[in-house]
């Protein structure tokens, strides 16, 4: 019988992987410009109509699209954000890394080891993926640490000590110092010197604080849903998961295609906005048959509440489930 890992690979000609590997630039451009357009948005519903169902509503959007620049910074880290490699991680710094508080170049580092060594001792992501189901009950007081910001707090910790230096986390930089502050300074300072130009410098406390909570939600549960409660760790179509997910779940939890991690892993060089298409074209011809792929993140959510008994590495019937609706 043709292995799984096989078959997806036999399933696309040499051409239509040279294709999906191109890189438009003006996609990623744009891509970067409706993150940017949908913050702007928020900011101007709270300025039109301040409130606290506005306000929360802001944040939510506002956080979802901070994780947006996050995956506009990790396309710049695979060098699939622009054609030119020199702006490719230019413009993911600038416009998308250093906003939230990060950079390409530890994280492109820290990130291509998570590809080569998934669900092993050596992945730097396995603590996030491991662990899962937790329960009910944990799972509450975890989105009650994100949403209180106590999350934040902890990884803004963690942030300052890597650019500094003295990180004992796996996301280092080479050369330690307050000189690596300085973009996430200066983009923040022209964020507000924007804000205030407008008349409302105080929405920028909207961007702090969505990066304390509800970034830090939408963070935890797309990293649930990607490689928790897999079916098996060894198999690359079982040890990855894609969520296919609404447009609302696209508005508030999986902005930039980042739900369609299975693609990713399985071809880490494709634009994310051409996983869609090579998503198509596996289920079409039969090759995602037995992946993990789940229909929503409400689905992901209930598997990660369930009882802590059914395990992670090996989570019975849930772990592979091809809904297609």
């Amino acid at each position: 019988m043709e292995q799984l890992a096989e078959k997806w690979s036999n399933a696309l000609t040499a051409e239509e992987k040279e294709e999906l590997i191109r890189v438009e630039s003006w996609r990623g451009w744009l891509t970067i410009a409706v993150n940017w357009g949908t913050i702007a948005g928020a900011f101007a519903l709270v300025a039109y109509s301040p409130g606290v169902l506005t306000v929360v509503l802001a944040m939510f959007l506002i956080g979802a699209r901070q994780l947006g620049l996050a995956v506009v910074m990790h396309e710049a880290a695979h060098r699939s954000l622009l054609a030119d490699p020199v702006l490719n991680d230019r413009v993911g710094n600038w416009l998308a890394a250093y906003p939230v508080w990060s950079d390409c170049e530890p994280y492109r580092l820290y990130h291509l080891q998570h590809h080569a060594k998934t669900w092993t001792e050596e992945d730097p992501d396995l603590a996030l993926a491991k662990g899962w189901p937790a329960g009910r009950a944990s799972m509450m007081r975890k989105i009650v640490r994100d949403l209180t910001g106590q999350t934040g707090w902890k990884r803004a910790r963690a942030t300052l000590r890597r650019d500094l230096g003295i990180s004992r986390g796996k996301v280092k930089r080479s050369v330690g110092g307050l000189k690596n502050l300085r973009g996430v300074i200066i983009t923040n300072a022209a964020l507000l010197a924007l804000l205030a130009l407008t008349g409302h410098p105080e929405l920028y406390l909207l961007w702090i604080a969505s990066w304390l909570t509800t970034y830090s939600l939408v963070m935890r549960i797309r990293a649930i849903a990607e490689h928790s409660m897999i079916a098996d760790p060894a198999d690359p179509m079982g040890n990855t998961r894609t969520t296919l997910c609404s447009w609302w779940e696209r508005l508030f939890i999986a902005p930039s295609r980042v739900n369609y991690h299975l693609e990713h892993h399985l071809m880490m060089r494709v634009p994310h906005y051409k996983l869609p298409r090579l998503h198509r074209m596996l289920r079409e011809r039969g090759a995602l048959r037995e992946a993990c792929v789940t229909k929503g993140y409400a689905q992901v959510l209930r598997m990660a509440m369930s009882d802590p008994g059914l395990g992670t590495g090996a989570a019975g019937d849930t772990s592979r489930s091809m809904t297609w609706g």
